[in-house]
């Protein structure tokens, strides 16, 4: 049974620091692995991977791995699909390379935030959105009711 909140304060939002100190280690561990070329995949050969960011579950138990590899595209779905296949093999590395009571299990996923920001920059470059951007920086601002004095 879940306990009563004390004094009517809310649940955290978002990871907590041992989630993410937890995350980090494990990013730099991953990247240690990789970096040592174990895996003789031919998806992956030849392929620089960047780890932008690990998210661990609450228990520690499950650790979702955001991966970009180098020119993104559909190669970036073969590359996931790689990792993927060798979890195992990484989580077996993984336990040797951390300190933590239980290695976690994992889940590679493709980071989507690179393709989101060059969305966002395509879209500011677009010249109707840009001239509303300048319009709008062209115009002058109303005075901060901050400076004012009180009568």
């Amino acid at each position: 049974m879940k306990r009563p909140n004390p004094a009517g304060r809310q649940a955290p939002q978002g990871p907590s620091q041992r989630q993410l100190r937890a995350g980090e280690l494990m990013r730099h561990a991953l990247v240690d692995i990789l970096r040592a070329q174990e895996i003789t995949d031919p998806d992956m050969a030849g392929v620089p991977i960047t780890l932008t960011e690990v998210r661990m579950s609450p228990d520690l138990r499950n650790a979702t791995v955001f991966v970009e590899p180098l020119g993104g595209g559909e190669r970036a779905t073969i590359v996931v699909k790689a990792l993927n296949r060798h979890h195992k093999f990484l989580r077996g590395r993984l336990g040797h390379a951390i300190d933590m009571k239980f290695t976690p299990s994992l889940k590679f996923l493709h980071d989507e935030t690179f393709d989101e920001a060059a969305r966002m920059s395509a879209l500011f470059a677009d010249p109707k959105v840009r001239q509303d951007l300048v319009a709008h920086d062209l115009k002058p601002q109303p005075p901060s009711e901050s400076w004012k004095e009180e009568d």
